[in-house]
């Protein structure tokens, strides 16, 4: 039988999409006041690959990935994809901007083996894990570096990309290696009511 352990942390990232770069700053400052300090951040980078946003969003998209220096259990994912879905709206408000979708948060996380994305549509390839969204095994790393599957998308097959999240995942190890072994799971943990003595 195997031994139930707690899973290591993982590395916040968050995709973003927009069309000027201090619509980014505004995302950015509701990122790191709920998820902590950024402390990896790509190039903008210009997003050519569909015109699928453009009618929420306008032409001319620029793509911008940030990292965030606190690592968090990846069940955490849930509710930042909640709650990224709350600042789209809260950014939709306050930039008044000419468009109806100014800035689109895809948040995911890396750690030494794979990217995994959130999303709140299913797939054949995606896992439900609860309260509306799934999850998506994205990129793979083998023998050195990061590998598409059947169902990446375009651009997270191209260089930029997956040169910073190489760059994530260099950060992510050093960050790990400061973290002690992770203990096991009492399969018996029986939780007392809140203020109940023991």
């Amino acid at each position: 039988m195997g031994e139930v352990r707690p899973p290591k942390p993982v590395k916040l990232i968050v995709g973003m999409l927009a069309q000027k770069p201090e619509w980014f700053e505004s995302a950015e400052r509701l990122l790191a006041a709920d998820f902590g300090p950024i402390d990896l951040a790509s190039p903008l980078i210009p997003f050519t690959f569909t015109d699928y946003y453009a009618p929420e969003m306008g032409p001319g998209l620029l793509r911008k990935f940030v990292a965030h220096e606190p690592l968090i259990p990846p069940d955490r994912i849930v509710a930042i994809k909640l709650l990224t879905n709350e600042f789209e709206a809260a950014l939709a408000r306050d930039l008044r901007a000419a468009v109806p979708r100014p800035v689109n948060l895809d948040p995911g996380y890396l750690d030494g083996s794979k990217l995994i994305l959130a999303t709140t549509k299913d797939y054949v390839h995606r896992i439900y894990l609860g309260q509306g969204i799934y999850a998506e095994i994205t990129l793979t790393y083998k023998k050195g570096s990061f590998l598409p599957t059947p169902w990446t998308y375009q651009d997270y097959r191209t260089e930029p990309y997956l040169a910073f999240f190489t760059q994530v995942r260099a950060s992510y190890l050093e960050q790990i290696k400061e973290i002690g072994p992770i203990r096991r799971i009492s399969p018996i943990s029986p939780i007392s009511p809140e203020g109940a003595t023991p």
